[in-house]
């Protein structure tokens, strides 16, 4: 078939039109090749050194280095790990002007935070802290200088030689940063209070990248909320805290069957312990381990003593309950951690916690609570690897005078505190062990809430995201928090990028 030539012209210049058209539609040579770079990809180039991809072998190391397994299967984009304080800022400065995934992040310390999205985020970015990590000492040796990305492990051989200590975590794997900012429960809490109420400064990267010195006369309203506001006003670098001497401690971990009637000792003893004029001992710490695994029951005291006292008569009424023996002695803090830290296993596949706060009552209150456990817990018996530790301690005693946002009233001497702890293999029974655990802590705050002991107060560094923990302090309180917020972060950047933390919004 012939085609004419009035029609070949018609279809080259449709061809020409049409290339024409798309020649129009088409970016410029040179932007067809440029590559827009996501925010790891900036930082990498702005702050070579500092930025850990995918790709790169220490990727997997500090995934792998994170407690729980909630927090180690999430997969950031990339894993930023500033060296001071100026890296910190630059990085903010950095993101804070970037929009999309690419720009939210988390901020990791010593990664022991059960839940996922606490320390780590899928996609975005992962601030790790942990070379951040120096422990110095002023001229008199008053106040020590934390880094926040350090653990207090290391914070308490640092100080161990010059007989000195700090109001830290009593594992060693405890981070610094998190733990600070989230209140602090100590071995001198029943003295001192909360850890975070003997910090004198902070050094801080705002939501403006401008690095700021708080105490309390600087800026009294941020100083407040840093106790115990976690990551919702910006990146703490480094912290002031107050020392102490450490003359040695006692530290005494005594085992005991699992009775009936050991249980029964055991809440008159507590109860006896945590009633006020019941010769106070302000240096006496101790934990009820009401634990359960592989379908049985153990029963341990830890007893601390900051009195460099041995076998302190305190804990008589524990120590006289029938056990399987004790090596208590007196030792550094330093050496204390240490040894209470070889209990704790150094990670765990998955791990749900709550805690909760109430003020002392009778042996008989504390003899159904532990009932309650012992007839709930066996439900979950066939769960894999479970396992669930049942801590009974004495709450922080807050010091006549202190500021706190946390509702309690200062020197109470009879508020105590429970922390369950579930651990286990599985991501397929995450919902399963939630639910469990959460119906039996739900009958035991209900035995005390009818019964007229159970408080709001829930402590933020045991606690679940769904706990509802500003809400718990008061209302006047949160609404403190949240100006604060307001002021420093206006443009919402610690609450809307930093996935997490518990939010005061």
């Amino acid at each position: 078939m012939s085609v004419s030539v009035t029609t070949m012209y018609r279809l080259l210049r449709s061809v020409l039109v049409l290339a024409a058209s798309a020649a129009a539609l088409r970016l410029p040579s040179h932007a067809q090749t440029r590559h827009n770079p996501n925010t790891c990809e900036l930082l990498n180039t702005n702050m070579p050194g500092r930025v850990i991809f995918p790709t790169d072998p220490a990727y997997s190391a500090a995934q792998s280095s994170y407690y729980a397994g909630q927090a180690r299967n999430m997969h950031p984009g990339c894993i930023f790990m500033p060296r001071n304080t100026e890296d910190v800022s630059q990085f903010i400065k950095t993101v804070r002007v970037r929009t999309g995934w690419d720009a939210k992040f988390a901020v990791r310390g010593g990664g022991h935070t059960l839940w996922r999205g606490a320390a780590n985020i899928d996609d975005g970015i992962t601030v790790d802290m942990r070379l951040i990590n120096g422990t110095t000492l002023n001229a008199d040796k008053s106040i020590a200088s934390l880094g926040a990305g350090g653990r207090f492990g290391a914070v308490y051989h640092a100080l161990k030689p010059h007989n000195l200590t700090v109001l830290g975590g009593r594992v060693p794997s405890i981070g610094v940063g998190g733990f600070l900012t989230s209140g602090g429960m100590t071995f001198l809490s029943r003295k001192e209070g909360f850890a975070c109420d003997h910090v004198i400064s902070y050094e801080i990267v705002l939501a403006s990248g401008d690095v700021v010195n708080v105490t309390k006369t600087s800026h009294p309203d941020l100083w407040l909320a840093l106790k115990g506001g976690i990551g919702n006003y910006g990146i703490v670098t480094r912290f002031d805290v107050a020392t102490h001497p450490d003359p040695g401690m006692w530290y005494d971990l005594v085992q005991y069957n699992h009775t009936d009637a050991v249980l029964e000792a055991q809440a008159r003893a507590f109860s006896s312990f945590m009633t006020p004029g019941n010769n106070f001992d302000p240096d006496a710490m101790m934990g009820i381990f009401y634990d359960y695994a592989g379908g049985q029951f153990f029963v341990r005291d830890a007893l601390w003593h900051t009195g460099a006292v041995a076998n302190p008569p305190v804990y008589n009424n524990f120590t006289s309950i029938p056990n399987m023996g004790s090596n208590g002695q007196v030792l550094p803090v330093a050496d204390v951690v240490d040894q209470f830290g070889a209990n704790i296993p150094p990670s765990t596949p998955r791990a749900f916690q709550l805690d909760w706060s109430f003020i002392n009552p009778p042996a008989e209150i504390y003899m159904e609570i532990f009932q309650l456990f012992k007839n709930g817990v066996p439900a979950l018996a066939d769960v894999p690897g479970f396992f669930v530790e049942f801590l009974t301690q004495p709450q922080s005693v807050i010091q006549p005078g202190t500021e706190s946002l946390f509702g309690l009233e200062n020197n109470r001497t009879d508020y105590a505190m429970m922390l369950m702890t579930a651990a286990y293999a599985n991501p397929a029974d995450d919902q399963r062990v939630r639910d469990g655990i959460t119906e039996i802590v739900r009958s035991m705050r209900g035995l005390l809430r009818r019964n007229r002991y159970l408080i709001d107060f829930v402590y933020a560094n045991y606690a679940d995201q769904t706990q509802g923990v500003y809400q718990s302090w008061g209302a006047d309180n949160r609404a403190k928090l949240q100006a604060a917020s307001i002021k420093y972060d206006p443009d919402r950047i610690f609450q809307t990028r930093a996935s997490g933390g518990l939010k005061v919004f």
